[in-house]
This record gives C-alpha cells, structure tokens and sequence, in this order.
C-alpha cells in the first residue's frame, strides 16, 4: 500500500502542496488531475524523492525517504515528460539501462533474471523487432514507449508516469493506457499517473486524486470525483456539459 498523510512540499520558496492525504492499493491505477500549477508534478517528484517534504510517504509501511537511492529505486520508478537531450543508445541498451539497481555496472553482467524481464516488456510494448535503432532515430511516440519500457524493467512496486500519453496518438494512448492496467492487476504494482485528459482518466483510474491550488479538492473513484459541482470549481468550466457538447458533434 502507498500513504501519503500531511504532505507539504516546495521548491524553496513556500509550499506548493499543503497537507495531502491519500491511499493506494496495489493493483490500482491512479489518476492525479488539475489544472495547470495546481501541484501534480510536485507530487509525483515528491514521492520519488526529488524533493524534501514533510509529512509521510510510505510505501509497504516503509517511509521512502529513509531509503538508500538502490533501494529506492527498487520500489519507485519515476517517468518524467520526454527531455530533448539523451544519449545515442540503441533501444536494447536504452531498456536495459533500467536493470542498473540490480547490478553493479552499465550493460555488462546482465543475469538470465534481467534479460528475461528485458525481453517480456520490449516484446509486449512492441519493441522487439527494433532493438538495435538507436534512439535518436526515434519518433517522439517511439521514445515515450522506450522510456516507459526502462521503467518497467526496473519492476518496482510504485510507478510514477507524468503524462504517459504525450507525443502518443489516440490508439497508442488507448493501447498504452489498457496495457498499464492489465499489467497493474497482473503485477500487483500501484501506478500513479498525471494525465491532463479526463477521459482517459475516467476510463482507466480505479481512483482519481483531484488537486486544486496544491490541496486535494476530490480523491475516491472517478464516478465519486468527477461531480459537475466539483469540476466546475477547480477548472472554472462546466466540465460535464462541454464534454457532452463536444461528444454529440460526433453522434
């Protein structure tokens, strides 16, 4: 189980986030939504330990920051949204970079454990047939699944993803999205993810963190949080009846 109780995090300047309370489950996905600055990708730092924080953030009721960054790294793994400076590894070399916690060095000493994990993501993330691109080669949607599959080699109990879906087109984002679920309830991982659109939310998260201004304004599962009245409040705009304007233009 993931716990975060009373959480206040920042960057130096005051607290973007003030007293944050929710659970996970393992097996769950979760959805963090907001608008804009409201503290979503504050969060997911803060639980990868990127930031200090107070309060408690505990995974498996072990306070993650109490954690050597190996150890770390075996129960959390954070995607962040795509840089524009990597390195001119291939896709093999790129995924297996997310064995490191396990070994002692880069790309050498790989086990039989390592490369069985390597190959069962790059084959159901379909990246087996273009093992030895190089990355740079690479479509924006190419490398967000590559980076997602060196995260999920790193097999640890919590993923974090920030925006999983950019630079991905609707069946990409549909397949992506399916595929995290299943392997959330296959796996027995929590993954936590910052996604802007709340459909996709909607249709995927068992449960769905709503922040407003660094607070949590909803938390529960979509049906429960996704209230005209409390969407219009943190967004400003009837949520619901734009998107029932928007899906009649295509019945």
């Amino acid at each position: 189980m993931l716990e975060v109780k009373n959480l206040y995090c920042g960057y130096g300047r005051g607290d973007i986030l003030t007293g944050l309370n929710f659970t996970a489950e393992r097996g769950e996905i979760i959805c963090i939504a907001g608008p804009n600055g409201s503290g979503k990708t504050t969060l997911l730092k803060a639980i990868a330990c990127l930031l200090d924080y107070r309060g408690n953030i505990l995974l498996d009721s072990t306070e993650l920051s109490s954690l050597a960054r190996k150890d770390l790294a075996k129960k959390t793994a954070l995607l962040g949204q795509l840089s524009q400076f990597y390195f001119p590894y291939s896709i093999y070399e790129t995924v297996a970079l997310g064995r490191y916690a396990y070994s002692d060095s880069l790309f050498k000493n790989l086990s039989p454990v390592d490369k069985t994990i390597i190959e069962e993501v790059l084959e159901r993330l379909e990246l087996s047939r273009e093992r030895n691109c190089l990355i740079t080669e690479l479509s924006g949607g190419q490398l967000q699944r590559v980076f997602l599959a060196r995260t999920l080699v790193q097999d640890p109990h919590l993923v974090l993803l920030d925006e999983p879906t950019n630079h991905l087109d609707l069946h990409h984002q549909l397949e992506l999205l399916g595929f995290l679920k299943d392997w959330a309830k296959e796996k027995q991982k929590i993954v936590a993810s910052v996604l802007h659109d709340l459909n996709l939310a909607y249709s995927f998260a068992d449960k769905v963190i709503l922040l407003d201004k660094g607070k949590t304004a909803a938390a529960g599962k979509p049906d429960e949080v996704f209230l005209g009245s409390t969407l219009e409040n943190v967004y400003g705009v009837d949520v619901r009846n734009v998107m029932r304007a928007l899906l009649r233009r295509w019945s």
